[in-house]
Formats: C-alpha cells, sequence, structure tokens
C-alpha cells in the first residue's frame, strides 16, 4: 500500500485532497504538508530513512501555486536525488503539463479533482511503485502498407510515418521524406495502428505518439509540433493525449 505526502498552501483543498486519498483501499498513510518547506523537511525525512524506513514516501502530490517554492522548484530539487518519491502535479492550472512532462511526473490532475481522476491517478502510482519484473514480450513484427509511387506499388513501413490525415475514404500518410495517398479511411487506420502507439487527436489527423515533439497549451487550445508541422487538439481528445504523453514520460 501506498505511502503518501500531499502538499498544497489551501487548507480546504488539501483537506480534501487528504480525505479522497485517504479513502483509497490503495493508500496506506496520507500526511499533508501546507508548504513546500514543510514538505521537503518531511521529504527529507523520508530519504534519510529509506524506502523501506518507517517514515518512508513512495509519492508526493503536489500543487503548483504556492508561496515560496513552487511545486515545480520542489520537483526539480527531488530530481536531483538518487530514489526520490513519484510525483503527480494538482493543479487548477493547465499551462504547466509540458513543464510537468519534463520533470517526469506520473501525473497531472486539475483542481476540482475529482474522485474518478484521482483514482486514476494513485492506480498509476500504485503499477510504478509496486511492478514486477516480467519478461519483456517479444517485439512486434516490422508492419508495411502498400503504396502506389509513379505506377509501382512500394511497401511502406508504418514506422516511417510521422501522422496520418483524412481524405474523405482516403487518408494521407506523411513521412520525414512526403506522403502517400492510400484508400483506407482514417478510422480504419485508428483501430489498425493503436497497438503501435498511433493516438487520434482530431477528426483528421493520427498522430504516431512517439514522433510528438512538443505539446502546446495557447489559452483554451492545444496543439502537437510533429517535425515541422503543427497539428490542433480537438478538445474532445485533448485530456486523452495528456494522459498518454505522461505516461509515456513516466517510462
Amino acid at each position: 500500500m501506498l505511502r503518501v505526502l500531499a502538499v498544497d498552501d489551501e487548507e480546504p483543498a488539501l483537506g480534501e485532497l487528504l480525505y479522497l486519498l485517504r479513502a483509497d483501499p490503495r493508500v496506506r498513510t496520507a500526511e499533508g504538508a501546507g508548504d513546500a518547506t514543510a514538505a521537503l523537511r518531511r521529504i527529507g525525512r523520508a530519504l534519510e530513512a529509506g524506502p523501506d524506513g518507517d517514515e518512508g514516501i513512495d509519492v508526493v502530490f503536489l500543487d503548483i501555486h504556492m508561496p515560496g517554492l513552487t511545486g515545480l522548484d520542489v520537483a526539480r530539487l527531488l530530481a536531483g536525488f538518487a530514489r526520490p518519491p513519484l510525483v503527480v502535479f494538482v493543479t487548477a492550472h493547465e499551462g504547466f503539463a509540458l513543464q510537468a512532462f519534463d520533470l517526469k511526473a506520473v501525473d497531472y490532475v486539475l483542481k476540482p479533482v475529482r474522485r474518478e481522476r484521482l483514482a486514476e491517478a494513485v492506480r498509476r502510482v500504485h503499477d510504478l511503485v509496486h511492478a514486477t519484473a516480467a519478461p519483456a514480450p517479444a517485439p512486434a513484427a516490422p508492419e508495411q502498407i502498400p503504396v502506389e509511387l509513379g505506377g509501382v506499388t512500394r511497401f511502406l513501413p508504418v514506422d516511417d510515418i510521422a501522422y496520418v490525415e483524412a481524405h474523405g475514404d482516403y487518408a494521407r500518410l506523411h513521412t520525414d521524406h512526403g506522403s502517400h495517398l492510400v484508400r483506407i479511411p482514417l478510422s480504419t487506420l485508428e483501430e489498425r495502428w493503436a497497438a503501435r502507439g498511433f493516438v487520434r487527436i482530431h477528426r483528421s489527423h493520427l498522430v504516431a505518439l512517439a514522433r510528438i515533439d512538443e505539446l502546446r497549451l495557447d489559452g483554451g487550445a492545444t496543439s502537437v509540433r510533429v517535425g515541422a508541422t503543427d497539428l490542433a487538439v480537438s478538445r474532445r481528445h485533448a485530456r486523452h493525449l495528456r494522459d498518454l504523453l505522461m505516461r509515456r514520460a513516466g517510462g
């Protein structure tokens, strides 16, 4: 079971977060800290005791906006230790998601905190803390898709495709070296290539998750940079995409 430290300078928010955490059966203990300084003192004792010590902490749920040191500052300090606790950010602001990815946070939960969303964050932490070594799955066989090029049919490796653009009943496959039009609906490719890391970000675009270089949040709009191309992310798909990128960043 997890040992949790929750950090928030707003007492009602901290109380609500602790209430929800303590109600989760995967949480053994949930302590609170009202600012970054108190949190660092508590984390320091945990690091001295070691991960298996009585005062150990498995995960810190961090607010971002706090007086003095922010949650991002705390996360950066923790990153300097050999075996720091995991970090989940809990904030009312979407605009720090990219920095959270860079700091290898396990999750990024938006306020007001919903019980179901917090439970998902706890599940991710639990899976990471209690993961056991298992044989690596066999690598998937390389997949190719036939494309027409100058009257000749060639076989394009799916791994070369950065993103796919819908064209009615057709789809245009974009690679680093050009594009190819194939007579396959985008919805069919979405289903076929989901296991290969392709994710729908818009009704018109399917993107290889590993080819996303940047996630941009500008006001209420979300977009991604794939190579030299900027692609819009619809509101319907934005949260799911951020969750996938968080998992990927967390290893």
